[in-house]
């Protein structure tokens, strides 16, 4: 195995448990929304992922959030989507993103432009997820494309792919495939359900799967019990506990409050599943929740490693 070429990369491999959280680049070509975001997570996540075109809307580059997310010493994941672009604007993101301080990889296919603003758009899809992971591999292992054109100073990123663990007729292969082809962590879709979320842990640790690649697992406080309703009705992979959703509706005018106990109390639970590696907190535009959410959950200070 290779060095670590990342800060998360090296934090998960010394066993600890580590926390992530995001920056949406706005819909703007304005960086202070990015300054500000990343501001107010320094200190409290180890990493921060850059989100592509999220809702397939267009946003602010992932790449150019990187440099500023990297600039306020956070570490930058740089997510990419190969919806919208062929394998030569993923190879020239992959490197950019890395000159510019990205040391993370998440490979998404993207959300389906009909969800998006730009319905009429054409989606790329030259390589899939697959491919987009085998050219990071290749880049990382090699320091060549897969066409075999070497790269000087090629980028070394630590990959990941996302994962939604309570999907109905959940498949792990479709997971362990994505692991063949060079990926090395998951993230997950959010999780309310821990019951559900331990029985899916506990199947792919008969498949060997927490041996080969480190679990994050995507948690969200929520603020009210209308916002529960949504998510459970209408994210793909969310289940909100009906007692969840209760105790929201109960406190009223304090849910938010309510909320991110829960969200503390969840994290607690995962960090008690063997093969979870850490959380991905999203706040949602409220930067000041996931860090209550963080000092909350008793996982400050944060480490420090060094990468190579």
């Amino acid at each position: 195995m290779s060095a670590p070429t990342s800060r998360l990369e090296a934090l998960v491999r010394s066993r600890r448990f580590v926390v992530t959280s995001e920056v949406v680049p706005p819909r703007s070509a304005d960086l202070a929304s990015v300054e500000r975001q990343a501001r107010e997570l320094v200190g409290y996540a180890d990493a921060v992922n850059l989100t592509d075109n999220p809702t397939a809307s267009a946003h602010m580059s992932p790449v150019a959030g990187a440099a500023v997310v990297a600039r306020s010493g956070l570490e930058p994941t740089l997510q990419l989507t190969v919806r919208d672009r062929n394998r030569l604007a993923l190879a020239a993101d992959l490197m950019g993103g890395w000159a510019l301080g990205a040391r993370n990889l998440l490979a998404l296919t993207g959300d389906p432009l009909s969800a998006g603003d730009h319905p009429e758009a054409a989606a790329v899809n030259d390589l899939d997820t697959l491919g987009l992971i085998g050219l990071a591999r290749s880049l990382r292992e090699e320091g060549r494309l897969p066409n075999g054109t070497e790269i000087s100073e090629p980028p070394r990123f630590f990959v990941g792919v996302a994962d939604t663990p309570l999907v109905e007729r959940y498949d792990p292969a479709r997971l362990e495939v994505k692991l063949d082809a060079g990926a090395a962590f998951v993230m997950t879709q959010i999780a309310y359900d821990v019951d559900r979320l331990a029985t899916w842990a506990t199947r792919l640790r008969e498949r060997g799967v927490m041996e080969r690649a480190w679990v994050i697992v995507g948690v969200a406080p929520l603020r009210s019990a209308r916002q529960a309703r949504y998510m459970n009705d209408h994210l793909p992979g969310v289940t909100v506990p009906a007692e969840t959703i209760g105790a929201l509706e109960e406190a009223g005018p304090d849910a938010e409050r309510v909320g991110t106990a829960q969200c503390v109390q969840i994290i607690g639970r995962l960090r008690e599943i063997p093969g979870v590696a850490g959380v991905h907190v999203m706040g949602m535009g409220r930067e000041e929740v996931v860090r209550h959410v963080i000092e909350g959950a008793g996982l400050l200070p944060r480490p420090i490693v060094e990468a190579t």
